[in-house]
């Protein structure tokens, strides 16, 4: 049997504890689900509609939007997760979203992950 990594088996772990996360938190039309995804480096935030199974709305830490900001030698990654967030809350506003529920994708509550909702909290969705 091949050994896992320890990056292998921490990506398994949170993706279990996703899943069981997924079990009680579910995206309506009325009220889509807000699910973030945490690279090293980045941050994602996607607005999704689990019954039609779409993606109504996107941010990445790596949107134009954030160019100068990513670019700043102050600006941290917490800093560009929390201005993400709030362009995601932004674009989901635009597309007639207000309410959501938050899908921390099976990572802490914490750091990066909380700014990203903080963020979007700050720009008028509600969760």
């Amino acid at each position: 049997m091949a050994m896992k990594s320890k990056t292998q088996e921490r990506e398994r772990q949170r993706i279990r504890r996703h899943r069981r996360v997924r079990k009680k938190v579910v995206g309506l039309p009325e009220r889509p689900r807000l699910v973030v995804h945490r690279s090293h480096k980045n941050m994602q935030g996607h607005v999704v509609d689990d019954i039609s199974g779409k993606v109504l709305v996107g941010a990445s830490t790596l949107a134009p939007e954030l160019k100068e900001l990513r670019e700043s030698a102050e600006t941290n990654k917490t800093a560009l997760s929390r201005a993400a967030g709030k362009l995601l809350a932004e674009r989901a506003r635009a597309a007639g979203v207000t309410r959501v529920v938050f899908d921390r994708g099976g990572y802490l509550y914490h750091g990066r992950v909380a700014a990203f909702a903080e963020g979007a909290r700050e720009g008028g969705l509600e969760f």
